[in-house]
């Protein structure tokens, strides 16, 4: 099968579900029909390519619910609602996978489950490919995703559902990272551009924005020996500027509907550090007043970590440090502000206390790239200490 057919694949998996589930079958059992249909279409589709990929999948995953069905009137009333479904149009295919996405991220589901549902029902991602790319064993993860359909087997899959459960679940996607062979960053962009072209909503566009602004970045970040790069040190060069430009204009868009929120927020944030030339014409004086609007809006812990790292560069680190005496008792065990007060001590001039934080930011870190670089960092300040 090519490339180009895997990538129909995915893109069909929630559409052909959402059908099957909006026919009165149950989720579970549908999904199962789905990926059912899916081996046949490894199977049958390099040499005879169906002229309706999604109409065949449709009608396989169908004969897979009608064969399991119980009894000869269970399977004649489903016959009959297949036969009675007109063909869906274009704002049903999208309806069917949206309601799909808002089901997977229901509320009632962890994290964790969420996460798993999602990738398997709407990204088309096989068991195998999630064990490996959350570094679990098959089964865990199939025992993850088992208990995600016994728990909202009884959910209502309604034409709407909670939007920023489903924006939280696709960013923890999103920052889960790249392991194994599938590339979890991406998908999260998929996935979330799939839920921007149905719904209106800013927050969904800033969340994509955001996503594609970071994303731009990735081949910067880890040098040719597998090291993570700093922001400040990568070779700008190498970052995306299609993907930048497409991100700032997807953010304008959101802006301009005058309803901020987080996702947008951060997205300003991640623009402004994009189009900077370089580290040293960042507009830290702009960065920092789109964090103060972050926080007067969220209050979040992390991102007065972040604001601090941008008050160093606007007011001195004399005035961070300050700051960061408040956030202690809030963020004062988490490995991020260790790491922040090691670098507004190395900025100080303090090597031998920047050392010492950077150590424990690197025992607290759960990142082993992070860690590593934490670690690094550590041993070139205490040599430096040494020879000071």
């Amino acid at each position: 099968m090519t490339p180009k057919d895997e990538v129909l694949l995915r893109t069909l998996v929630p559409q052909v579900i959402g059908v099957l589930v909006r026919r009165g079958n149950d989720f579970a059992a549908a999904e199962d029909a789905v990926q059912d249909a899916l081996v046949e279409a490894v199977r049958h589709w390099p040499e005879h390519p169906p002229r309706d990929p999604k109409g065949w999948l449709i009608g396989v995953a169908t004969r897979r619910l009608i064969d399991a069905a119980r009894s000869d009137q269970a399977r004649r009333a489903r016959e009959q609602r297949v036969d009675r479904e007109p063909a869906p149009g274009r704002t049903e295919e999208e309806d069917d996978a949206l309601r799909l996405l808002f089901l997977c991220c229901h509320p009632s589901l962890s994290p964790t489950s969420a996460i798993a549902l999602t990738l398997r029902a709407v990204g088309g991602l096989t068991t195998d490919e999630l064990a490996e790319a959350f570094l679990v064993p098959r089964a865990t993860m199939a025992q993850r995703i088992s208990r995600a359909k016994r728990t909202i087997a009884d959910v209502e899959l309604g034409p709407t559902g909670d939007v920023a459960e489903v924006l939280r679940v696709l960013y923890l996607i999103y920052h889960a990272g790249h392991s194994g062979r599938v590339d979890l960053a991406a998908e999260a962009i998929r996935l979330t551009r799939q839920l921007a072209t149905g719904h209106s909503d800013p927050e969904v566009h800033g969340l994509l924005a955001l996503m594609l602004l970071h994303h731009a970045r990735r081949r910067a970040r880890f040098g040719d020996d597998g090291r993570l790069v700093t922001l400040d040190r990568q070779d700008r060069s190498l970052w995306d500027t299609d993907e930048i430009a497409e991100g700032v204009r997807i953010l304008q868009q959101a802006l301009a509907a005058n309803r901020r929120g987080e996702y947008q927020l951060q997205a300003a944030i991640a623009a402004l550090h994009d189009d900077a030339p370089t580290a040293a014409e960042t507009d830290w004086a702009q960065i920092l007043e789109w964090y103060d609007e972050l926080i007067a809006l969220t209050n979040n812990p992390i991102a007065r970590l972040s604001r601090a790292v941008a008050l160093a560069h606007v007011l001195g680190p004399d005035a961070a440090l300050a700051e960061l005496e408040t956030l202690e008792p809030l963020v004062g065990e988490r490995h991020r502000y260790f790491a922040v007060r090691a670098y507004l001590l190395e900025r100080v001039g303090d090597r031998a206390g920047a050392a010492e934080h950077y150590a424990a930011a690197a025992q607290r870190a759960t990142n082993i790239p992070e860690r590593d670089h934490l670690t690094r960092r550590a041993a070139v300040l205490r040599h430096e200490a040494r020879e000071g």
